[in-house]
């Protein structure tokens, strides 16, 4: 039985397999049916998509790019001490091309300049180099396009391959050239300041301050720039933004100065050459300052040709160079308040009179009062007062030019005021050791005669001299000037000013007291040479010093016959300093005037109207 069993089971097994096999070749025979049916769908996909839809693919994919563009940030703002507005920014349109792109560069260099007036040469050269360096980054050919420009190139994108419009912001300078040597401009990256490590978010192409709060508070006003991952078509339009980094704006700038302050001071120059600065004399601040001829900031925004920049660098205007801090001049009879200083440090008594008759002897050299039948008998009080000459050249001699030079260097001249901006000059005072190693010669007794008057070689800024008479009184504290305020936005501010000493007027308070009554006297006594500074504002005392300087180069030229005019670059320089008011310090102000003339006459009025322009707020 077991044996029996085994076959039947045997036989079954076998029966199995067989119907097993059967069904697997029944199933088998239908892969390769399914196997044509997925090729066909396949194969018609394909069909569909190379012949129906291949068109339209292909124009997308040539059409349609992805480009990478910078978003500009709006640079920081610039406000004066009352919040006005000084320097915003407004929208530029301006045109780029990507040099990648470019399918015929003479032909698109052609077009451009038909369409915009492009210089063909500059934007050859333009081109030539980016598309050697950087291939794919756009290339500015033209900034600011008009209405009518921005217009052409829209209509004719899709024949300008690789051309480009970008809406960035432009600075914008409200009032032109109002304190411009102070706020001063912007102007394209160098090679060089690229390679100085010292500006990391800038690139090639990039405007950025080249002068001025624009220069020295780049980084705070700069901002952070953003991204947008665009897509456009053949002709550059934008199709959608893809993606978005949005830019950080710069941080805004708050001055010192008082824009009605600073508007005064240039209308009282206009058409002169020379400068006046206000400061604060308890703070040091930077009231206003004005150089002229001055600059408009908003040209080199808009972009200057050789020609334009080299008739701003060449010629005698020099409306670049900032006169107030780095113009160099003899301070004339500004100089006696020093020259009474050290008389009365050095224990000249005050009361002691000197006989002026118009002249002074020293050997056989004559040297002439202003006032040619002389003052009389004069003490250091009316000496000062009406400029008494002959009373200085005899201070002089007593002192000579090494104490002289120790009370200048004392009261801030011939050395740096810290004036935050920079490009300032440090004057000069000599002494006798300078003009052994300057000149190899010894110093000679006439040349402490001139100095003694603020003539020979001393040269002191209009800033100095406006410190200068704030030291004195103020305690006789020299402060660095400043001229920014805060720095900050959205009501944060991370920087904000603060009074800086950097010298003193190491001296008796009596003797500061007595200079600063003759001061008084110079504006309001009968004979005092600065009563053209007088105000009828109530309560305001001014007080002052005028000065009369030679030009340099008088002598050197051509003799002037016997009533003839000097020519006007020969004329004297006109100084005034002073301050308001006396007993209650709040603005001090230095006058010069190039070629002005009498100090009491061209530069005491202009102060008058800063005086009048501040006291009527």
């Amino acid at each position: 039985m077991p044996l029996v069993e085994r076959g039947l089971a045997l036989l079954r097994n076998q029966a199995f397999d067989q119907a097993s096999v059967e069904v697997f070749r029944k199933r088998l025979s239908k892969v390769p049916i399914l196997v044509v049916a997925v090729f066909a769908v396949l194969l018609l996909r394909l069909w569909f998509l190379q012949v129906i839809e291949g068109p339209s693919y292909r124009v997308q994919s040539e059409n349609n790019r992805i480009r990478l563009q910078d978003v500009a940030p709006f640079r920081g703002m610039v406000f004066d001490r009352n919040g006005e507005l000084l320097v915003d920014n407004r929208p530029s349109f301006d045109a780029y091309v990507i040099p990648e792109e470019i399918s015929d560069r003479q032909e698109l260099i052609q077009s451009l300049q038909t369409l915009i007036g492009t210089d063909p040469g500059s934007l050859e050269e333009k081109l030539g180099k980016e598309a050697q360096r950087y291939g794919f980054r756009p290339v500015l050919i033209k900034k600011n396009l008009t209405r009518e420009e921005l217009a052409v190139v829209e209509a004719n994108l899709f024949n300008l391959p690789g051309v480009m419009i970008q809406i960035k912001p432009q600075r914008h300078y409200l009032h032109g050239e109002l304190a411009s040597h102070l706020i001063g401009y912007l102007g394209e990256i160098n090679e060089a300041q690229l390679a100085s490590g010292q500006y990391p978010d800038n690139k090639q192409g990039d405007l950025i301050g080249q002068a001025g709060v624009e220069r020295v508070w780049q980084k705070n006003l700069n901002g952070i720039r953003g991204g947008e991952q665009v897509e456009v078509d053949a002709a550059g339009r934008r199709l959608s933004v893809l993606s978005r980094k949005p830019p950080v704006a710069g941080q805004n700038l708050g001055l010192t100065i008082d824009r009605t302050l600073q508007m005064t001071a240039e209308k009282c120059l206009k058409g002169k050459k020379g400068a006046i600065v206000a400061l604060h004399p308890m703070t040091g601040e930077i009231l206003a300052l004005a150089s002229s001829p001055a600059y408009d900031p908003n040209v080199f925004v808009e972009g200057l040709n050789k020609s334009e920049w080299s008739r701003l660098m060449s010629g005698k205007e020099h409306p670049l160079q900032n006169r107030a801090a780095a113009g160099q001049y003899a301070p004339g009879s500004t100089f006696k308040i020093v020259m009474a200083l050290a008389g009365l440090e050095e224990g000249v008594d005050p009361r002691e009179e000197v006989f002026c008759d118009g002249k002074f002897m020293l050997g056989d050299h004559m040297f002439r009062c202003w006032r040619k039948q002389g003052h009389g008998r004069v003490a250091l009080h009316r000496a000062i007062v009406e400029s008494c000459d002959v009373y200085f050249y005899k201070l002089g001699k007593r002192l000579g030019v090494d104490k002289i030079h120790h009370y200048a260097k004392m009261c801030g001249l011939g050395t740096v005021s810290g004036y935050e901006l920079g490009a300032e000059r440090e004057g000069l005072i000599p002494s006798s050791p300078w003009k052994l190693k300057r000149f190899g010669v010894a110093w000679q007794p006439g040349e402490t005669i001139s100095t003694a008057i603020g003539q020979s070689f001393v040269l002191v800024t209009p800033l100095q001299m406006a410190r200068l008479i704030s030291a004195f009184f103020n305690g006789g504290i020299l402060y660095q000037p400043k001229v920014v305020k805060w720095v900050g936005k959205d009501d944060k501010q991370v920087y904000q000013f603060t009074p800086e000493v950097n010298g003193r007027i190491k001296a008796k308070e009596q003797n500061l007291a007595l200079i600063r009554s003759a001061l008084v006297g110079v504006v309001n006594e009968p004979g005092g040479t600065g009563s053209r500074s007088r105000i009828k504002a109530p309560g305001v005392l001014v007080a002052g010093k005028t000065g009369t300087a030679q030009v340099v180069a008088l002598g050197k030229e051509k003799p002037v016959q016997k009533g003839e005019e000097p020519p006007p670059d020969l004329n004297d320089h006109a100084w005034f300093v002073a301050i308001a008011s006396a007993d209650k310090p709040e603005i001090a102000v230095a006058v010069l005037v190039e070629n002005g003339g009498h100090g009491g006459s061209a530069a005491a009025p202009m102060a008058r109207e800063m005086f009048e322009a501040f006291y009527s707020k």
